[in-house]
């Protein structure tokens, strides 16, 4: 016997889609809403009135519509009425950064606490985070939660660093951090972050392979628009793949692996990237000298990440602000050489966010989940 479908479940959808539409469109009138989503005119205002109230959306001036008559009342939503925080943890530093539904980022702030697995720190960095979240004004229930962008690879549900060379903090649970804050808290592996940024601003980007070339090398496998992390756990884990087995050593405790001839730091070291490529646009030999080796290297890899998976290959992370319509050129020309195969040069994306995408990408995990239920009272299972 088929379930029927009640009122109250159908007043309910209804809000939904009132809700989503204004959120698509930005602002909009209620016979625009009405005549959009085929809904009765009292249905929309009702819904409308309650939307208001709630403070989930508010009267924005007046709306241009097609309907002829006095120009009507515009509707948009309150893109704070949720925030969610990200927290980028690296060796050196930690990021805060809040995020609106928009998936627009406010006010990232960086502050020098040195990674360690002892208490102190993560009270530290949990204290931080409540200092930010006070000083932006946010309340505890306009907060959705925190996802912390850990450079190790997370399971599924975010709660355990499944492999943490870098810091050292294979093991880690999230409720070292949560303990000591009020929200639902996450993990979530940094290149995962940026591909889920990358997703957002692009939503047409369906399959794809993100490359997050920062001071450590990293990816993130996409197919049909959602991030796939792997039966293991590890998809996209190409910074691993050896090509000198007498090569640098790596942290994850083998010679030679692309992320010692690959990463952001094979290139510059403990430099900064700004000096070096204010040094290399300014013709300087030892700079150039550096980056036709470092643009070899990349060639060798995007070559072999395309032979694998003939799809576009984003290029993200911290490099990605520096590289000019040249330098994709040249990579192009380079991997020809390497190919047998005479693809034409329309596979190689620059990244539409390289800044802030880690941050913004772990909070965007509790922003996407909100807008899928705006009756969301309790957050649901986080699950890439």
């Amino acid at each position: 016997m088929e379930k029927s479908i009640t009122p109250k479940q159908i007043k309910a959808t209804n809000k939904q889609l009132i809700y989503n539409y204004i959120y698509e469109a930005g602002k909009v009138s209620q016979q625009d809403i009405a005549y959009a989503l085929r809904l009765s005119r009292p249905t929309v205002a009702s819904n409308l009135t309650e939307l208001e109230a709630g403070g989930l959306i508010f009267r924005n001036g007046q709306q241009e519509s097609e309907f002829i008559g006095r120009k009507a009342v515009g509707y948009s939503i309150v893109a704070d009425y949720r925030v969610a925080i990200g927290v980028e943890v690296r060796s050196r530093d930690v990021k805060i950064l809040g995020v609106d539904l928009y998936g627009r980022g406010r006010d990232c702030v960086t502050l020098e606490i040195p990674y360690s697995n002892e208490e102190r720190y993560f009270k530290s960095v949990s204290e931080s985070i409540q200092r930010y979240i006070f000083a932006h004004g946010f309340r505890n229930e306009q907060l959705l939660g925190i996802g912390f962008a850990m450079q190790g690879l997370v399971s599924s549900d975010g709660t355990t660093v499944l492999y943490g060379a870098i810091l050292s903090n294979t093991g880690l649970k999230v409720d070292a951090f949560s303990k000591y804050l009020p929200y639902p808290c996450v993990f979530i592996h940094d290149p995962e972050g940026a591909a889920l940024t990358e997703l957002w601003h692009s939503p047409n980007l369906s399959n794809a392979m993100y490359i997050s070339l920062s001071d450590h090398l990293g990816g993130a496998m996409i197919t049909n628009g959602l991030v796939r992390a792997g039966k293991h756990g590890h998809n996209a884990t190409f910074e691993h793949i050896q090509v000198l087995p007498d090569g640098k050593m790596c942290y994850c405790g083998r010679r030679g692996c692309l992320e010692t001839i690959c990463s952001l730091r094979a290139l510059i070291g403990d430099d900064s990237a700004e000096d070096f490529f204010k040094a290399l646009h300014r013709g300087g030999a030892e700079e150039k000298k550096r980056w036709d080796s470092y643009l070899d290297s990349l060639a060798l890899m995007l070559n072999m990440l395309h032979l694998v998976r003939d799809v576009d290959l984003v290029l993200g992370g911290h490099l990605a602000q520096y590289l000019r319509e040249e330098d994709i050129n040249d990579l192009y020309d380079r991997m020809r050489e390497l190919s047998p195969f005479s693809d034409a040069d329309d596979y190689l994306v620059l990244s539409k966010m390289p800044k802030h995408n880690i941050t913004i990408g772990a909070a965007l995990l509790f922003i996407r989940v909100f807008l899928e239920d705006i009756d969301l009272k309790e957050m649901p299972e986080i699950r890439m």
